[in-house]
């Protein structure tokens, strides 16, 4: 991820000064890099909805950042206050993403900018796709999200990310395609392992039969062995690199 970390940082362009929202800030990885470019005078609010990524991000103890368990998309934040809306994978998951993406154009300056970086299509995704298609004949899988159904996703389509952010105020749009290699682990076992831990593949696996999930996972090592080398396994990836003003 670092690759991507990098590219939606510089798109972003944090100045010294600025004041900056980072949505779905998880441990506070990409909140602690803008706080580091918008330095002593400058502040950034990491927001996420998870009370144990935003308790491990406040352990970095930032001088010039806070940490909000919230909706982004429905917090009441102050109007125009912020330069820069930033978000690296968290801004997919709105149930109503005009509205979201609406209370946060209301955030920022007349001045202000968004910036943020979302996964294409599954398709676009072999990375996430390879693993569950090898153990699908082997475990009950639910249901795969619908393409426009909140989750990672869901913003696959450009036009349809083009649409809510217009939708939601905002214009001078760029929608660029990103095509990165997602290092998944040391060795194919070392992928599996994660599986189990993380991810759509976690609670299928620890809810099958001992059996069923030895097979799944044995599918899923033999589908990631062509993809195996002394650095580790590593599939495909797309994203779109996303930048827009308040209208």
């Amino acid at each position: 991820m670092a690759g991507i970390t990098r590219d939606v940082l510089a798109l972003a362009n944090a100045q010294p000064g600025e004041k900056a929202i980072d949505v779905g800030c998880g441990p506070g990885t990409t909140t602690a890099a803008l706080a580091a470019s918008v330095g002593p005078e400058g502040h950034v609010l990491g927001v996420d909805i998870s009370q144990v990524l935003i308790d491990a991000a406040a352990t970095r103890r930032l001088s010039n950042a806070t940490f909000l368990v919230a909706d982004a998309g429905a917090h009441p934040f102050e109007a125009a206050s912020v330069d820069l809306i930033f978000s690296r994978f968290g801004v997919m998951f709105f149930g109503d993403p005009v509205a979201a993406f609406t209370n946060l154009r209301r955030a920022l300056k007349p001045s202000g900018r968004l910036a943020f970086v979302c996964w294409r299509s599954a398709q676009d995704n072999p990375w996430s796709l390879a693993p569950v298609k090898a153990a699908a004949p082997f475990l009950p899988l639910p249901p795969r999200p619908g393409p426009e159904d909140p989750g990672q996703f869901a913003f696959g389509d450009r036009a349809r990310v083009e649409r809510i952010l217009k939708g939601a105020g905002f214009t001078g749009l760029a929608i660029e395609p990103l095509d990165v290699e997602i290092w998944m682990g040391r060795d194919p076992a070392d992928v599996v392992a994660n599986a189990g831990r993380f991810g759509p593949l976690s609670r299928p696996l620890a809810e099958a039969e001992p059996a069923a999930a030895a097979r799944a996972k044995a599918a899923i090592v033999e589908a990631l062995v062509p993809h195996a080398t002394k650095d580790g396994v590593s599939l495909p990836g797309g994203c779109w690199l996303v930048s827009a003003r308040p209208g």
